[in-house]
């Protein structure tokens, strides 16, 4: 599975790529002013979990992808709106929780079972609330505890800590 800035998401059987070229093959159409903001190998079973800069995300099943051919471009993930777009693709396992760093440092983990499933090609539902204090969405990751975090400023400090230590907070906050 594929996913574009512009929200735009493609399933793409993995056998289609088993006969790569010196000169690399087509996996997705990009037009102009989009590019693919992740790719997963997912197990056909999973959740597509979508998050945009303007803190909107979106889940659905991957079964409302259907299968496409390397050379196209892909359906409608998610619908947004003005200038924001998809910073973030996930296909989800249960128990994890979703991590989302903001642009001026802010994070939190949230509980995926707390984002309902919804129709693809939606509006999705507020992941976290932008302000001038926070700042835009610049990621959104599935994380557990045990896993261990790196975060880099833009002037090059770098900030470890374990997922554990970040506080499990509600979907709207």
């Amino acid at each position: 599975v594929m996913a574009t800035k512009n929200g735009l998401v493609k399933k793409t059987e993995l056998s289609a790529y088993s006969n790569p070229r010196a000169g690399g093959i087509i996996a997705i159409k990009i037009v102009e002013e989009d590019e693919v903001i992740g790719a997963r190998v997912t197990t056909g079973e999973q959740d597509i979990f979508l998050t945009t800069r303007n803190g909107k995300s979106i889940r659905f099943k991957e079964g409302e992808i259907r299968s496409m051919g390397r050379v196209a471009a892909g359906n409608i993930g998610i619908r947004m709106e003005g200038e924001d777009e998809v910073v973030r693709m996930d296909a989800l396992d249960e128990g994890a929780t979703i991590l989302t760093v903001t642009e001026n440092g802010y994070g939190k983990r949230t509980r995926t079972e707390e984002y309902r499933s919804q129709g693809r090609g939606g509006k999705g539902i507020l992941t976290v609330k932008i302000t001038e204090r926070n700042g835009p969405v610049v990621y959104a990751y599935q994380v557990s505890d045990q896993d261990q975090l790196m975060i880099i400023t833009e002037k090059g400090k770098i900030i470890r800590l374990r997922a554990a230590d970040i506080s499990v907070m509600g979907r709207n906050t």
